[in-house]
């Protein structure tokens, strides 16, 4: 397993990340998931599970609209409805929605070499739902969704038995009810398939991280007294479109006072000098997502600033340090702080604070690290998993806090980490100030007058 990083083009002279393996391996992972299911068939709306399935893409306009749907049977490979001109692109461009390894998907006429055979009919077609509500009830989207799902479960022999789905509109899932089709909740067959990613799945979550990790140089150079948060915001979306980023999903910048409780969403204050600042960089390179906080201090951080640094770090690098195969997401957990240890009354009000998730098509995918969920519900660690661990402290003045997160895949023996902008200790981000007696020191209180004797009343 190599998470090398490579270009972003594509090259003949070196082995890089093959496409075409890509959505080989990812469909069989699902096809090998569907069959060890109770399901005829799974039913995605949601983007994620559809590009996985399909290696469809339409723009990320697209992500929160559930217009798009896609079917996969027991004897049959994806079908893909879209907007009519995206399905005519689809034809076009997408030709593994035109073959078939599938036997009674196949056209039985055609010539072919191999297990792979032209398809009866194409997989890319025109078809739409009902835009969240928008299309008038009484148009009757919803019934044909369902007409055009039962037609395929009747043709290749699984109109019997259950149809998972990821998420749904109920007027959907009412239409598919009406229409005599067993529903059910699909969404552990795509988390499962999905929770073990492919070399080429790590080399491109390990790309999209390089991203990031430019994208945090930049930021350390920029930071300094009288930027603002929402300036950062910008800075690091221009970085990542610049190097090649599909969709910046958000970049959460916070500050000062801000930091505890943490608010996750940027805002436009203004850091001062001496200002905590914690970031957490999403974007998407080719679909594979990040999700990757690191934090600075401007100017100078104080003794509680960096107390509360050093105590995330320790229980980063304790998570760490027990990541391997057949570990469970218990033994992480055990090692975080309970909720009430850093002022939250139970792990609910504590959620994602000290946490984990495995990353890939979207951000939060199996398996799940937290104390709400994981004592009770432990998931089994596998070679293959890719996810991030995320650590919180308050510090002990009430001002900040430190947030830590490292993503990383699970080896043979243990783990690596892909996160490479540095983070074992706080860094000092910004001028650096000379007084008459030189450098004034990066560890300092921001209150000029509590780094004198006499302003803290020790004369």
């Amino acid at each position: 397993m190599s998470t090398a990083t490579f270009g972003t083009n594509a090259v003949d002279w070196e082995d890089r990340i093959s496409f075409d393996r890509l959505r080989t391996e990812r469909l069989a992972r699902l096809k090998t998931q569907l069959e060890s299911s109770e399901l005829g068939a799974v039913l995605a709306f949601d983007f994620s599970n559809i590009r996985y399935m399909s290696a469809t893409h339409i723009g990320t306009w697209a992500m929160d609209k559930m217009i798009r749907f896609c079917l996969l049977t027991r004897n049959s490979d994806p079908i893909m409805w879209d907007f009519g001109s995206a399905a005519k692109h689809h034809q076009l461009y997408n030709p593994w929605l035109s073959t078939t390894t599938a036997e009674m998907d196949a056209d039985p006429h055609a010539p072919h070499h191999g297990a792979v055979r032209p398809r009866a009919e194409s997989g890319a077609r025109a078809g739409i739902s009902t835009l969240r509500g928008a299309f008038h009830p009484d148009a009757g989207i919803a019934e044909e969704v369902a007409r055009k799902i039962k037609r395929e479960l009747e043709k290749f022999g699984v109109l019997g038995e259950p149809l998972g789905v990821d998420v749904i509109e109920l007027p959907i899932l009412f239409a598919l009810k009406q229409a005599g089709i067993d529903v059910v909740d699909g969404q552990q067959v795509f988390l499962e398939a999905r929770s073990i990613k492919t070399r080429d799945e790590i080399s491109l979550l390990t790309q999209a991280a390089s991203m990031v990790d430019a994208a945090y140089d930049k930021l350390y150079e920029f930071l300094r007294p009288g930027v603002r948060e929402n300036e950062t915001v910008g800075l690091v979306s221009k970085t990542l479109y610049d190097l090649g980023s599909e969709y910046v999903e958000g970049v959460n910048a916070i500050s000062g006072e801000r930091c505890s409780p943490h608010p996750h969403v940027y805002s436009d204050r203004i850091i001062r000098p001496g200002d905590p600042a914690f970031f957490d960089i999403l974007h998407s390179y080719n679909g594979y997502r990040t999700c990757y906080y690191r934090t600075f201090a401007v100017g100078s951080a104080s003794t509680a600033q960096n107390d509360a640094y050093i105590r995330a770090r320790e229980y980063m690098d304790r998570a760490i340090a027990l990541v391997r195969p057949g570990a469970t997401t218990a033994d992480i957990v055990k090692v975080w702080p309970t909720a009430q240890e850093f002022g939250f009354p139970d792990e609910e009000a504590a959620f994602a604070l000290q946490y984990g998730h495995g990353v890939g098509l979207s951000i939060w995918e199996k398996p799940i690290f937290s104390r709400l969920v994981s004592l009770d519900h432990p998931e089994v660690l596998k070679e293959g998993m890719f996810f991030a661990l995320e650590t919180y402290w308050p510090s002990a003045d009430g001002i900040g806090a430190a947030r830590i997160e490292e993503e990383l895949v699970v080896t043979a023996t243990g783990c690596e980490v892909v996160t490479k902008f540095p983070a074992e200790e706080l860094l000092v981000a910004g001028q650096r100030y000379f007084s008459v007696g030189g450098q004034l020191p990066s560890l300092r209180s921001s209150q000029s007058h509590l780094n004198t004797a006499a302003g803290r009343g020790d004369e």
